[in-house]
């Protein structure tokens, strides 16, 4: 069967179940662009982007600005700004930043919901304009040919439009849940680097304020 005779077939509620598929392709191909940049360069970026930190390395904010495109990065990048700030407000940052990425992560997530919804919701209307179709067009006084073709068409409405919007929906509910995973997955590492990342910040805040007291007590004896 062609597109233009399922289309034909399937009766009105084809062209808003078309819709809701090119939606569904156009983000799922978003979607999957977004996750395969994230998971391509991500850890070998926060590894860098730990190890300078780790030595003090003046290169650090220069490295986050590199990969800024990375959600995790603009992370450590807002929370680096108060890199003199104590342990406490410099996890607050953290919180406060992961925060701000969680709808970036997240996006496109109604519009899925939407459509793994709608979409059934969508073949069903036609089921029941199909089976209203077929009821109006039969005629048990006759029994000629065109009396059967009008019931024929109308079955094959409810038919048609019913499992084009059950392909719909499992085709998006599958990407969904793919997504779904990818973004728990990215929410464990954030919390395991950011972790990482305050064990560090902290030996070097505690670090400054040995030092910070080394000298004040030198100025003293002074």
């Amino acid at each position: 069967m062609s597109i233009s005779n399922l289309f034909a077939a399937g009766g009105i509620v084809m062209y808003p179940l078309l819709a809701f598929s090119l939606a569904a392709i156009a983000l799922i191909i978003e979607r999957c662009l977004f996750w395969y940049k994230i998971s391509r360069r991500q850890r070998r970026a926060i590894r860098d982007i730990l190890a300078a930190y780790r030595n003090d390395s003046e290169l650090v904010l220069s490295k986050l600005r590199q990969n800024g495109d990375l959600p995790i990065v603009r992370i450590f990048l807002e929370a680096l700004e108060l890199d003199y700030a104590p342990p406490h407000a410099f996890r607050l940052a953290l919180e406060g930043a992961t925060q701000a990425e969680l709808p970036i992560l997240q996006r496109f997530n109604t519009v899925f919901s939407t459509i793994i919804t709608g979409a059934p919701l969508l073949g069903l209307l036609g089921t029941v304009l199909g089976l209203i179709r077929t009821f109006a067009n039969i005629d048990i006084g006759n029994t000629g040919g065109e009396g059967v073709g009008e019931v024929t068409a109308g079955i094959s409405e409810a038919l048609v439009s019913t499992a084009s919007g059950m392909v719909v929906a499992i085709v998006t509910l599958l990407f969904y849940g793919l997504f779904r995973g990818f973004y728990k997955r990215q929410l464990a590492l954030i919390h395991e680097y950011g972790n990482q990342l305050e064990v560090l910040h902290l030996f070097r805040y505690e670090d400054r304020q040995t030092d910070v007291g080394i000298k004040s007590k030198e100025q003293g004896r002074k």
